[in-house]
């Protein structure tokens, strides 16, 4: 007898589901028994992406379109997951990404309104939507995808700030429905390996080793070197995370944030403490007295 899915039977919708992180969680909860309504701008794409997890995990999904941005479009999706499904068990707002955007005394006012519009008002929207219907069937767990942008003082000025503002709507989210039994969290992911992120990084393809010797390490070298774990993230890790946060697992857990950034937050890793000491020996336990 296969033992049930930790969301068998529940009901999820997941934007910016198509690709990257997005795409991991769908299959992930998909994986779980959960039914979906997956969701991102193209039409093409989320069609696409429901049939094959449909074909793949026998589990209800239906692509829905949508704007994330645009209030009536997100009214649209919600009534669609309603009139499918009956009720919405789960929100990933997952939908995100930075526009034209730059430090603070080069960005313009119109990159600005996009980039917080994408990245905060539209977590905003859709929860503002979903809250109504999860009150009323009892609860429900809201995941807001963040980052560690949100929390550090890093990154360009509009992302950042969005991704900061994300954390205080969450917790406000918490504090003034938990008694309904909805829980609101945030994931704050590091550098993750997606097709996207590759696009924009400068890689030669030359192996760490190769670069550091030739003194030519490449944005993605320099960039991978921050990180205590010596690698970027992978989309099905932070899949596993929102699981966690969206699933029974986490039934105590709410207006909190869990890190997925492999150490970037936590310091400097040991090489470059290394470095600092000029000290090539490893760690050793101190001796017994």
């Amino acid at each position: 007898m296969t033992e049930p899915g930790l969301l068998d039977g529940k009901t999820a919708i997941v934007t910016g589901g198509t690709r990257g992180i997005g795409r991991a969680i769908v299959d992930r909860f998909a994986a779980e028994g959960a039914n979906l309504i997956v969701s991102s701008r193209s039409d093409d794409d989320v069609t696409a992406v429901a049939d094959e997890v449909r074909a793949t995990y026998g589990v209800d999904a239906v692509g829905v379109p949508c704007d994330v941005t645009n209030a009536d479009e997100i009214e649209a999706m919600v009534d669609a997951t309603l009139e499918r499904f009956g009720g919405i068990d789960a929100l990933v707002s997952n939908a995100g990404g930075s526009i034209d955007d730059d430090n603070l005394h080069r960005i313009d006012e119109e990159a600005w309104d996009r980039t917080v519009d994408l990245n905060l008002k539209s977590l905003f929207l859709v929860a503002r939507e979903v809250l109504p219907p999860m009150v009323e069937s009892g609860g429900g767990s809201i995941v807001h995808m963040s980052s560690v942008n949100g929390l550090d003082g890093i990154g360009q000025i509009a992302y950042s700030s969005a991704r900061s503002g994300v954390l205080g709507l969450s917790r406000l989210i918490a504090t003034q429905y938990g008694r309904h039994g909805i829980r609101s969290n945030v994931i704050c992911p590091g550098t993750i390996e997606t097709d996207r992120r590759n696009e924009k990084m400068d890689d030669t393809g030359e192996s760490r080793e190769v670069a550091e010797h030739e003194g030519e390490w490449t944005q993605r070298d320099q960039w991978i070197d921050q990180y205590p774990a010596g690698r970027f993230g992978r989309p099905e890790e932070v899949a596993n995370a929102t699981l966690f946060l969206a699933s029974e697992m986490s039934s105590f857990v709410n207006g909190t944030s869990l890190v997925v950034d492999g150490g970037l937050t936590a310091g400097l890793d040991w090489s470059f403490q290394q470095q600092i000491f000029q000290s090539d020996e490893p760690p050793t336990r101190p001796s017994k007295r």
